[in-house]
């Protein structure tokens, strides 16, 4: 099994992907989740090209925001699209880095990632409230590379 595969149980990826559903459901707002073994790259700079990979800056409003993983290197960057970066306090994405932080730190992975999409959530529906007519843009299932 690779790093990837051990990362999170099939159960635990559901529950996920049940969060990313719960968290968009009052938001425009699109959350995605992005697992890979490792990167070459910097770290910020390969989020940003996932971000594109996944057509993540495609969206109506710009407010896509992407969680990227790399299992093996031991990091991850909450990468927000214009839109969203545009609006939200200074801080969120330390604050919303903390709250992933603490649980990967304990090995709650699961956690982590909820905690954050949670809280990406609730900034994108004070910022992009769902409105008649919005659709779902992007899949919400967990992407890996």
């Amino acid at each position: 099994m690779s790093k990837i595969e051990d990362f999170l149980t099939a159960e635990a990826e559901q529950e996920i992907v049940n969060a990313i559903r719960e968290a968009e459901k009052n938001t425009s707002g699109e959350i995605r989740v992005h697992i890979e073994d490792s990167t070459k790259l910097d770290v910020f700079e390969r989020a940003k090209a996932v971000f594109h990979m996944l057509k993540m800056d495609n969206t109506k409003e710009q407010n896509g925001v992407l969680i990227y993983v790399a299992v093996s290197d031991r990091t991850f960057v909450i990468y927000g699209d214009e839109g969203i970066n545009n609006v939200v306090e200074s801080d969120f994405w330390d604050t919303t880095r903390d709250a992933i932080l603490a649980e990967f730190k304990k090995g709650d992975f699961k956690q982590g990632l909820i905690n954050g999409i949670l809280k990406a959530g609730k900034a994108l529906e004070v910022h992009f409230p769902w409105q008649h007519g919005d659709i779902n843009e992007l899949p919400n299932n967990i992407s890996k590379g």
